[in-house]
């Protein structure tokens, strides 16, 4: 039955490309894709008795292709419906076509399969297949920029790719097999020295699917690209770049004993203050939500290597916490497009007055990023330091400060008078959407520790002194913020010199080698 959350989105989609385009058939896919997001809910209560396997053919061993779903993997998957049954309903009024819906739907089952795949061929078969989709759809609108854009994208993405499969062939003569748990019990009895190279292979290619720093040059372009649909830009930024950190979690526990935690604590470190820093540089909309992405993604590294039970599952639940809130500004960020004509943040003002419901569900999704309290952020970053202490808990600090100046920067637009200031009608399925998203990163704050507890099936805690310190040092950060970019940033030259540096494709195919060289030379340095 796992088959389906591949088979069924595709299925969708050729409903909806076959038949003639109109509301009913819209209906229609919205509802199927809500029957699937109930059926990923069941399959997640099913794992809580056990990994749940099903093997396609029926074939014994490791022969055939086996999907599995454990509490990680179906955890993804409800995340992975429910972001595509959000986007359906944004783009319900949307004149995009049936093309673009069937390579909407397309996408999902790739991602869903990359969720539940166990072999290491047919994840490199799914992602190669989600990067010409993703490509594609880019692409979509046949702008300049977008189909620039699009295409270095295509092509970073394909070279990285090439790593995987070069580290998935070497596992498989030393193993003899491609399945990943297989692989996993082979691996415990080889010798540290003939890991090496597979490990670092299969890294590079997975950290710059996460964007890791200096991998992250490829993200911006495709996530902030003005030609994009926003709803692409969304799930991009909320939902596909999380693919890349579910490989990282999974391959890091396959080669345990070749892992070097320490290396990508320093990456997500250097790439979660890069990401703000960049983030603060731009004028454009969804160039600042695109950059505050990789720092966000740097936040999560660090929990996720910081070598602390509370750490790693605060960095898990950031994971489905930033596909809420980045989602929903992405998405809220289209509306705004739409309505001034322009992405330029200094050129908007007004938009709580014009467009009230997508204001409000904006705002939400900023005290959910910036870790206001008992919003959905705040629990996650609770977590996430909790283990840590010293430089890296004040990294943490400084990072989260500059998300919260990044935001200052973007919530002018909220206020002020801009030229035009009657309100705006917005279709309703945009409105809902972003409001579900904005409603939710409030209630993943309130019920933050049952959440967590029935997500993970692991108890954790918020005890009050604890999570008083935080609140207590976010609203110092509030109010340093502000003035920083008040006085500072606002008009700093040194911000606006920096806005286009961006690597060129030669560069981001060198920064993969570099990034090789370097893990691999730290792999070696740890045995």
């Amino acid at each position: 039955m796992l088959v389906w959350f591949v088979i069924a989105p595709v299925l969708i989609a050729l409903f909806i490309y076959i038949i003639p385009f109109k509301n009913a058939g819209k209906i229609i896919a919205i509802a199927a894709q809500a029957a699937l997001t109930c059926f990923a809910f069941y399959i997640f209560l099913l794992c809580k008795n056990g990994d749940v396997i099903e093997r396609a053919g029926n074939y014994s061993g490791t022969l055939g292709i086996m999907l599995k779903a454990d509490t990680l993997s179906s955890v993804f998957v409800i995340l992975t419906s429910f972001i595509f049954l959000i986007a359906a309903i944004n783009n319900f009024h949307d004149r995009t076509g049936r093309l673009f819906w069937f390579l909407l739907f397309v996408w999902e089952g790739l991602l869903s399969g990359i969720f539940l795949s166990c072999d290491f061929f047919n994840i490199f078969v799914l992602i190669e297949v989600a990067t010409v989709v993703v490509s594609i759809l880019i692409m979509f609108k046949q702008e300049k920029r977008s189909m620039y854009d699009g295409m270095v994208y295509l092509m970073a993405n394909t070279v990285a790719i090439q790593f995987f499969l070069f580290g998935a062939g070497y596992i498989y003569k030393l193993t003899g097999t491609l399945d990943m748990d297989s692989a996993a019990l082979a691996i415990k009895s080889l010798d540290k020295s003939a890991l090496m190279l597979p490990y670092a292979l299969i890294m590079t290619s997975v950290s710059l699917k996460c964007a890791l720093m200096p991998l992250f040059s490829w993200l911006p372009r495709a996530h902030g690209t003005r030609g994009a649909p926003s709803v692409v830009s969304a799930i991009l930024s909320g939902l596909h770049i999380k693919s890349g950190i579910f490989l990282f979690i999974r391959f890091q526990a396959i080669f345990q004993d070749a892992s070097v935690p320490g290396f990508f604590l320093v990456a997500g470190i250097i790439t979660g203050i890069a990401g703000f820093i960049f983030a603060l540089s731009q004028s454009d909309i969804k160039l600042v939500l695109a950059y505050s992405t990789i720092s966000q993604i740097g936040m999560i590294m660090i929990g996720l290597n910081a070598s602390g039970m509370h750490s790693y599952t605060g960095s898990v639940y950031h994971i489905i916490n930033h596909a809420v809130f980045k989602s929903a500004l992405f998405l809220c960020a289209g509306v705004i497009i739409d309505i001034y004509g322009t992405g330029d943040i200094y050129k908007i003002r007004g938009v709580f007055r014009r467009v009230p419901v997508v204001g409000t569900a904006a705002i939400m999704a900023i005290l959910g990023i910036t870790g206001a309290p008992f919003f959905n952020g705040s629990i996650s970053k609770y977590f996430i330091m909790s283990d840590v202490s010293g430089i890296v808990n004040g990294t943490l600090l400084f990072i989260n400060l500059g998300t919260i100046i990044t935001f200052a920067k973007f919530s002018a637009m909220f206020f002020g008078e801009g030229s035009e200031r009657g309100a705006v009608k917005v279709a309703a399925g945009r409105q809902a959407a972003v409001l579900i998203l904005g409603v939710l990163c409030l209630a993943g704050g309130i019920f933050g520790e049952k959440m967590i507890g029935f997500l993970f099936n692991t108890r954790v805690y918020v005890e009050a002194a604890g999570y008083l310190q935080k609140v207590l040092f976010f609203f110092l950060s509030v109010i340093a913020g502000y003035l920083i970019y008040r006085y500072f940033v606002k008009n700093s030259g040194f911000f606006r010199r920096i806005r286009g540096l961006e690597l060129s494709f030669r560069g981001i195919c060198v920064s993969m080698g570099l990034f090789f060289a370097v893990l691999l030379f730290c792999v070696r340095l740890s045995g």
